[in-house]
C-alpha cells in the first residue's frame, strides 16, 4: 500500500511542491523498512551526498532516523544525526495506525560553531579517510540553515498532508495504472458494478475470459491487492460515504455494501481503515 501511495500523483505532486518552496527533500518511507538515505533525491544536502560514497559515514547518519520516528508515533519528531543535522518525520495515519512516515531534513537548525566543524573534521578523518577534508567541510559549512519558524511552517503542512494521505490511502490502492490489461479493467468495472452481489473469483475470471488461477495472478500484479481484498476494498470506500448519513445502522450498512455478517464487516473495516466502523463514523462526525 505504501508503495502505491509514494507513486501516487497525489503524492509525486505535493512532493514537488514541498521541494520546491522549502528546498528540502522529502521522502514517503513504509513504516516497517528499514533506515534509507534521500540519495537519489535532488535536495539533498550536498555534504549528504558525499558522506554516503562512504559506507561507515551513511551508516552513522541513518542511526538517528528510526529514533525520530519513533518519537513521531502521536507528534512530529526530530533527531540529529553525529554531524549535528536535522532530521524529522511525520507519521502518516491509516486510523489509528501509522503505515508510513513523511521524512524531511537534513539541513541545520541553527548555523555550527567552530567546535562543532572541529568535531566533523575529525569524524571525518575517523570514518571517512578516503575523503578530501577540505571539499567535505566545504560542502559542510553550505548545508541550508533553517529556523525554528521556518521549521515549524514545514511540518506543519507535512502534519496536515499527512492526515490527507491517510485518508485517501484506500482510494489510492483502488486506482487503475495506465498500462493495465483490459481484462484487468473490465474485471475492475464488473467489481464496482456489482460489489454488492456475491462477486466470486469464478464468476468475474469466467467473464473476462481467462483461467481462475492465471487471472488471480495478473490481477495481483496489476493492482497490488489480491482479488478478495480488492472487493473488500471497493466494498468499504461505500461503506464510508454511508455511514456519512447518521440515519443508517452499521449493521444496515454491512449488507448494503454485501457482506454477509456484521462481524466480517467491522473485521474487514477495521484491518483496512486502522478503526472500526463506529470509531470511523464518531472522528468524521467530529472532524
Amino acid at each position: 500500500m505504501v508503495e502505491k501511495m509514494a507513486g501516487s500523483l497525489l503524492f509525486r505532486q505535493f512532493q514537488q511542491a514541498f521541494e520546491v518552496v522549502t528546498a528540502l527533500p522529502l521522502t514517503l518511507r513504509a513504516a516497517q523498512s528499514p533506515p534509507q538515505a534521500q540519495i537519489e533525491n535532488r535536495n539533498q544536502a550536498r555534504c549528504c551526498s558525499l558522506l554516503s560514497q562512504t559506507h561507515r559515514c551513511c551508516a552513522v547518519c541513518l542511526k538517528p532516523q528510526p529514533r525520530a520516528c519513533d518519537g513521531a508515533k502521536d507528534a512530529p519528531a526530530a533527531q540529529d544525526c553525529a554531524f549535528g543535522l536535522n532530521e524529522t518525520a511525520v507519521g502518516v495515519k491509516v486510523g489509528k495506525e501509522i503505515v508510513a512516515y513523511l521524512q524531511t531534513g537534513l539541513t541545520f537548525c541553527k548555523t555550527p560553531t567552530r567546535e562543532q566543524t572541529q568535531r566533523t573534521l575529525q569524524h571525518l578523518r575517523e570514518w571517512a579517510p578516503d575523503l578530501e577534508p577540505g571539499a567535505a567541510i566545504q560542502r559542510y559549512r553550505a548545508t541550508p540553515v533553517v529556523h525554528r519558524r521556518e521549521h515549524l511552517a514545514g511540518v506543519k503542512l507535512l502534519q496536515i498532508f499527512a492526515q490527507q494521505l491517510g485518508a485517501a490511502a484506500n482510494q489510492i490502492v483502488l486506482l487503475q495504472a495506465d498500462a493495465e490489461p483490459a481484462q484487468i479493467a473490465q474485471a475492475r468495472e464488473l467489481i464496482t458494478a456489482h460489489y454488492r452481489q456475491n462477486v466470486t473469483l469464478a464468476m468475474i475470471s469466467k467473464q473476462v475470459g481467462m483461467g481462475r488461477f492465471y487471472f488471480s495472478k495478473k490481477f495481483k500484479q496489476a493492482t497490488g491487492a489480491n482479488y478478495t481484498d480488492f472487493v473488500s476494498r471497493v466494498r468499504l470506500e461505500r461503506a464510508k460515504t454511508l455511514l456519512l448519513n447518521p440515519h443508517y445502522r452499521v449493521s444496515e450498512i454491512a449488507f448494503e455494501v454485501g457482506f454477509k455478517s456484521l462481524t466480517h464487516f467491522n473485521r474487514v473495516f477495521k484491518r483496512i481503515a486502522g478503526e472500526s466502523p463506529s470509531e470511523y463514523r464518531q472522528h468524521i462526525q467530529g472532524a
